[in-house]
């Protein structure tokens, strides 16, 4: 009997895990080191499922891949996948909301304590030889006086906002889709979106990225915010219009930023981000550690076995095929 077949369309992680995981459950497997559509389509010709890290995956490359049945992401978000044309084809798309949920949130609290208690600048100004506390960087908060307003009150917002509160900080919740009690019970306060944002002494995002929230946090978004807020974005990149947060930055009316997702990424060499005042900047790392190195390929390739097997898959994520 002939093996199904996995292709895994791109991944700059170290190691076969994935592929060892798969063959494990009899699952053939071929990573494929030429990215192209028609390389793509040649090798998937026959794959039942894809693993996918970065590369877009469209209508048009899943009708070249006839018996394709399931694409799990090798991540959270999914965004380089078309759900719905996956869904019109009868495609499983599923992600790996379980791999980084404490390294994100954690990487999240460490860029708001960071930027909030201002070491950046400390660091900068002793380097300097400047001993001077007040002069070198007067936003310093006091979390009981402070307000973070977190965008999203899933696995890792909700985390977020229960370690924030636990540091003290009064914590404002805006999700269209969490219950209000459950934010309550965080010790949080609900909100709207609007509400939020105006509320923010520090805003952290941990919202999908989708059509809807593509440049959630807009130069008008921007304008509604205190004078000297924070910016913190461990989710998408594309979540903020960039350049208009370099000129809100640039203007002082936005205090600082951290960043550890951009919208192009690698970060160009010549993105304004990187001479912008006040900004701290990680390469997509939050999502690292060890562990989750190590989890990460085996979860995505356990959804294909799991999927294959005629197995329940908890990480599909488009609801219009799991309701069928």
């Amino acid at each position: 009997m002939t093996q199904p077949l996995t292709l895994i369309t791109d991944c700059d992680l170290p190691g076969d895990a994935a592929e060892r995981t798969l063959r494990s459950a009899g699952i053939s497997a071929v990573r494929a080191t030429d990215t192209s559509d028609d390389a793509l389509a040649g090798l998937g010709s026959d794959a039942e499922a894809l693993i996918v890290q970065w590369r877009r995956i469209d209508g048009a490359l899943m009708d070249r891949m006839p018996r394709l049945r399931v694409i799990s992401r090798l991540g959270i978000g999914y965004d380089m996948i078309d759900v719905a044309a996956a869904t019109e084809r009868g495609i499983a798309v599923a992600n790996t909301p379980w791999y980084c949920i404490e390294e994100v949130a954690a990487h999240t609290i460490a860029m708001v304590m960071a930027q909030g208690r201002g070491l950046p600048a400390y660091d900068q100004a002793v380097r300097a030889g400047v001993w001077k506390p007040v002069d070198a960087r007067p936003f310093a908060v006091r979390p009981s006086r402070t307000t973070v307003s977190v965008l999203g009150f899933g696995r890792i917002g909700s985390l977020v906002a229960r370690g924030l509160r636990g540091l003290g900080f009064r914590v404002v919740v805006a999700d269209p889709y969490a219950s209000e009690d459950a934010v309550r019970q965080a010790g949080c306060e609900p909100a709207s979106l609007a509400d939020a944002i105006a509320a923010a002494d520090i805003l952290t995002l941990h919202v999908p990225l989708t059509e809807e929230t593509r440049h959630l946090i807009d130069a008008a978004a921007l304008a509604r915010m205190k004078r000297g807020a924070v910016v913190v974005n461990t989710c998408r990149g594309a979540l903020i219009d960039e350049m208009a947060l370099v000129d809100a930055l640039t203007s002082g009316h936005l205090g600082a930023a951290a960043l550890d997702v951009f919208e192009t990424e690698p970060l160009g060499v010549d993105s304004p981000l990187r001479i912008a005042p006040n900004v701290l900047l990680s390469p997509h790392a939050a999502w690292y550690s060890p562990e989750a190195l190590e989890d990460l390929p085996v979860h995505a390739a356990d959804n294909v076995v799991r999927f294959l097997a005629g197995d329940d898959v908890p990480a599909i994520v488009n609801r219009a095929y799991a309701a069928r």
